[in-house]
């Protein structure tokens, strides 16, 4: 079993920056970012696979950032010009095998 703990979210206002960061307790092999809103499913923001590779939704390219630190079995999200469409909670993924859930950050985008 993989714990994965998320940090970073939080209240900013529109065109700011966040950086989320995910450890997991273990070694994984994708891992990436999903965000949902209240009454909509939850919808992929960006993911890392293990080679490195990065995909990312249409609506944040150019503007959110993933990278890893595999020595550190951590994962970043830069979020840079932040629109308050962004805003929702923030779920951590990890895939070994099975996939893996973080406990969700909020982000708020707000004025």
């Amino acid at each position: 079993q993989v714990q994965l703990v998320e940090s970073g979210g939080g209240l900013v206002q529109p065109g700011g920056s966040l950086r989320l960061s995910c450890v997991a307790s273990g070694s994984v092999y994708d891992m990436g970012w999903y965000r949902q809103v209240p009454g909509k499913e939850r919808e992929l923001v960006a993911l890392i696979l293990y080679g490195g590779s990065t995909n990312y939704a249409d609506s944040v390219k150019g503007r959110f950032t993933i990278s890893r630190d595999s020595a550190k079995n951590t994962v970043y999200l830069q979020m840079n010009s932040l629109r308050p469409g962004d805003t929702a909670v923030y779920y951590c993924y990890a895939q070994l095998g099975i996939i893996f859930w973080g406990q969700g950050t909020q982000v708020t985008v707000s004025s």
